[in-house]
């Protein structure tokens, strides 16, 4: 079997992982259709999941933190009256108790306390680490850690659909939002119990749902050629474009590309991290951070055919 020959690409595709695969497990196999040297994912999806994981490439790594930082929006199906040992349908039942009857304004009173900036304690089957280990590895062993409350923000949480005993909710979210403890949580709340039954994220980072491909369909693109294949890469500012765009003249471009700074030609606060472009030819060559009367380097990408010209 011939080792694989990397090559040097940058951006960013979206994934619609499907189930049953490891976050890691599907970006192995988006990294092998394009040769990518470098790659990484942002924001891991448990295999039960599927949708929306944005995958970076090349230099689009050096951008996912701001993915991984940024809300996400998903459609949960909660199975009410069964808790189970991991939250969701894989894990074994311990308990299967009578569901409540409510009239839609009742259930509607419960969801809303899950609305607005509420508390969570992270789950035992999650990739959240203590001391260097995943805590779904404990969880395995029948070892149960104590967990921090963390703060989070529902933006919205709208009841899509309900039967006797289940509701898909559509849930926008901050970042290290639980889904599964939303859903035991209500469960919970209901008295009744509940585990998370499918989970899909719907978008992340504001990428729109469209953008999507299946692992099948890279595979297709592949058959076609890696030029092709490049056609579907979003550029990796598309990770960073909330920022404050700035375009730098030809000389502070230079000094940008030697790692100097450049000159505060903008009104922005100090300390405001901004998107640089050479005013010349736009090219994206990372972020900066405003510091008084200068734009100093925060990431830049590798621009050395450039400082070599």
């Amino acid at each position: 079997m011939s080792k694989t020959k990397w090559r040097s690409v940058d951006g960013i595709v979206l994934l619609n992982k499907p189930i049953g695969l490891s976050s890691n497990q599907a970006l192995q196999r988006v990294r092998r259709l394009y040769r990518a040297a470098k790659a990484g994912h942002t924001g891991a999806l448990d295999p039960l999941a599927t949708g929306m994981l944005p995958l970076c490439l090349g230099e689009g790594t050096k951008f996912s933190q701001f993915l991984l930082d940024a809300d996400k929006r998903y459609i949960t199906c909660i199975q009410l009256g069964k808790r189970t040992t991991t939250g969701d349908r894989e894990g074994d039942v311990l308990t299967d108790e009578p569901i409540p009857i409510l009239t839609d304004d009742e259930l509607e009173l419960v969801l809303n306390r899950f609305r607005g900036e509420i508390e969570q304690i992270p789950p035992m089957y999650s990739a959240l680490k203590h001391e260097g280990k995943p805590l779904y590895e404990y969880a395995r062993q029948g070892i149960v850690i104590e967990r921090k409350r963390r703060t989070v923000t529902i933006s919205n949480l709208t009841l899509v659909s309900r039967t006797e005993d289940t509701l898909t909710l559509d849930i926008q979210c901050t970042k290290g939002t639980y889904i599964r403890t939303i859903g035991e949580d209500i469960g919970e709340a209901l008295g009744c119990g509940a585990h998370l039954h499918s989970l899909h994220r719907v978008s992340s980072a504001g990428y729109s749902p469209e953008g999507m491909l299946s692992l099948e369909e890279f595979e297709s693109i592949a058959e076609q050629g890696e030029a092709e294949l490049d056609t579907y890469l979003m550029t990796m500012d598309t990770a960073v474009a909330h920022l404050d765009k700035v375009e730098l003249p030809p000389q502070d471009t230079i000094e940008m590309l030697f790692g100097r700074s450049a000159v505060n030609a903008t009104s922005l606060d100090n300390g405001t991290l901004v998107r640089l472009y050479d005013g010349s030819n736009k090219r994206f060559l990372g972020l900066g951070v405003i510091k008084g009367v200068f734009i100093r380097p925060h990431r830049l990408v590798n621009t050395s055919e450039l400082v070599n010209n």
